[in-house]
């Protein structure tokens, strides 16, 4: 469950933990269920299990990556023990040579934490036992960790984005994938004149039963981010619009895309 992906934006996946449940619309397909359930049984995926036998894993790791943590679950679901979300934590922290992406869809309980005294002196303790003596300090928020929310429509973006606006962090992101909906990243009011996401992820949804993505609303999304300088990845488009563009697959390969899609925008942030 950890190791090299296919995913775009990321080298590898790091689950020190597997297991979810819903919460929104955006989980109805979820791939990390379907993927789990066929090597583990129907229903396996419902219960949240902790690996504590991979969280040193990224220490062994000698190239410098970027991670992408738990994308077999959720970091903050109500089953997990803030003291293994610090140790987590503790462990990015002691990679440093490591770039670490975390998404969420539980923007509350990851606000609360993360702006918690408690939890930073937990994290700091997690941080020393993973570290060799004569490590430099913690630093809060990780300069390594891109934290980000997934939103698949503007009801669950105008719930989740002022709880990441909020939080600590060195990079915020946000994946709209699958995007279900139309999203403006600034047509709550309560939004404008924050701070902005740094990077925009865009898909559409792929697999059996996969609901359609409306080209406009990528492209909206495209054209938002251009204008307020923020990194932008069209990542796919999803079985249903892939199909209708001819496109192979899922629409990942960019030389597929229609002409209205334009690849110069910016791939990645630097954090």
């Amino acid at each position: 469950m950890s190791g090299n992906t296919a995913i775009e934006w990321t080298d590898r996946t790091w689950n020190p933990l597997t297991g979810c449940t819903k919460v929104s619309p955006g989980c109805d397909h979820c791939y990390a269920k379907t993927m789990h359930e066929r090597f583990n049984g129907p229903g396996s995926f419902d219960t949240v299990t902790l690996h504590p036998e991979r969280l040193r894993q990224p220490l062994s790791w000698r190239k410098p990556s970027m991670v992408f943590v738990n994308s077999m679950s959720d970091l903050f679901h109500q089953d997990v023990p803030d003291e293994y979300i610090a140790d987590v934590f503790g462990v990015m922290a002691a990679n440093r040579k490591h770039t670490f992406q975390l998404l969420t869809k539980r923007h509350g309980r990851m606000h609360s934490l993360l702006n918690s005294d408690r939890f930073r002196v937990a994290v700091h303790t997690a941080f020393w036992m993973n570290t060799a003596k004569g490590a430099p300090d913690l630093s809060w928020p990780l300069p390594n960790l891109w934290l980000g929310i997934s939103a698949e429509d503007q009801q669950r973006y105008n719930l989740r984005w002022p709880a990441l606006r909020e939080t600590p962090a060195a990079v915020r992101m946000v994946s709209a994938e699958p995007l279900l909906d139309s999203l403006s990243l600034f047509a709550n009011s309560t939004v404008d004149g924050y701070p902005a996401p740094d990077w925009v992820i865009v898909g559409g949804e792929s697999g059996p039963g996969a609901r359609p993505m409306h080209p406009a609303w990528a492209l909206h999304l495209r054209d938002e981010c251009a204008s307020a300088g923020i990194a932008f990845l069209f990542k796919q488009a999803g079985t249903v619009l892939a199909k209708q563009w001819g496109a192979k697959g899922k629409g990942t390969d960019p030389a597929e895309w229609p002409f209205e899609f334009p690849r110069d925008y910016p791939q990645q942030v630097t954090a």
